[in-house]
């Protein structure tokens, strides 16, 4: 079905007060709208050709607050919590790559967007790759941030350094003990994977962090971050590392930004794209480990009005309400 049904309603309270739950910034609008399967919130700022911005974990729609109101300025910008994550619901199933792609489509198809920009960090990213390969129509651009291409090589020493910096992964992903470890007790877990993967352990406040972390106490919240990291996140690196992804072909113009100090996504794991792409190009960002937004946000921001700017053969703008 084209147009999913959709509530447009502002968010309010029990009372039909405003919904103050949210963490405030400028010109920022909230609404959920219902999917197929799922109740999604939105937030909104900003008119113009439509850019969509896909969060990664542990974070929700706030990790954007760094380039949310500079892209307002010149587009709409749309910063969708995916399935489990932020106010979004948190449904036992559907973290899988099917399902995770399938809700994108579906958010799209129930703004009536038919194409956007695309800026997408960490798993958003890898989900990014997902939605060019498999529907480039619907993608005019796209900015990854934080993830290695699909189309990388095998390489013996990555798998070391996944051992020594990505060990959290299986740990996340067990059932039990993962949810336990995201959302209970002193949440170290949590606040290590917000605060050990910067060059700047105060690139986000300590009010940025607890707002990422307190989602995940809720043990449906938790539950669902394990179940991505296991039926998601940990599949789609077995996908790339085994050569699943050599034989398509990514034509949608796209740019990769990766932090220089990233200590698991290195220079040297990122060739082999050569083949497989029409116009793509990496940048390693100084001054940033993983999470480029809270810690380069001006770099981020640059980059992708250029980028978007930028003439080429399918330079008209999307449609969209």
């Amino acid at each position: 079905m084209r147009h999913a049904a959709r509530e447009n309603d502002r968010l309010s309270g029990p009372n039909g007060e405003p919904d103050n739950t949210f963490p405030a910034l400028d010109g920022v609008r909230h609404r959920h709208l219902r999917l197929p399967g799922l109740r999604m919130h939105v937030a909104e700022a900003g008119h113009g050709e439509p850019v969509v911005l896909l969060h990664g974990f542990p974070q929700h729609w706030w990790g954007w607050r760094g380039v949310l109101p500079g892209l307002a300025a010149h587009y709409r910008v749309i910063c969708p919590d995916l399935r489990g994550a932020g106010w979004t619901d948190a449904p036992l199933t559907g973290y899988d790559r099917e399902q995770l792609l399938a809700d994108v489509v579906a958010l799209l198809d129930a703004l009536e967007l038919d194409r956007v920009c695309l800026i997408a960090h960490d798993w958003g990213a890898l989900l990014g790759y997902e939605l060019c390969l498999s529907a480039p129509h619907r993608v005019r651009k796209y900015v990854s941030l934080g993830v290695p291409h699909p189309f990388v090589r095998f390489d013996p020493r990555l798998l070391l350094t996944i051992a020594r910096h990505g060990w959290f992964q299986p740990v996340i992903a067990a059932p039990f003990f993962g949810p336990r470890l995201l959302g209970r007790g002193h949440q170290r877990l949590t606040y290590h994977l917000l605060r050990g993967f910067t060059t700047n352990r105060n690139a986000g406040s300590e009010r940025d962090i607890e707002l990422f972390a307190e989602r995940l106490r809720e043990p449906a919240r938790a539950d669902a971050a394990s179940a991505l990291y296991r039926c998601f996140i940990m599949r789609e690196a077995a996908r790339i590392m085994t050569g699943t992804y050599r034989h398509c072909r990514l034509s949608t113009p796209t740019r990769a930004l990766i932090g220089a100090e990233d200590p698991i996504v290195r220079p040297e794991f990122l060739g082999g794209f050569e083949d497989h792409t029409d116009d793509f190009g990496v940048e390693f960002v100084n001054g940033a480990s993983h999470f480029l937004v809270d810690e380069t946000p001006d770099v981020v921001l640059e980059r992708a009005l250029e980028f978007f700017a930028q003439p080429g053969p399918c330079h008209e703008a999307a449609t969209g309400t």
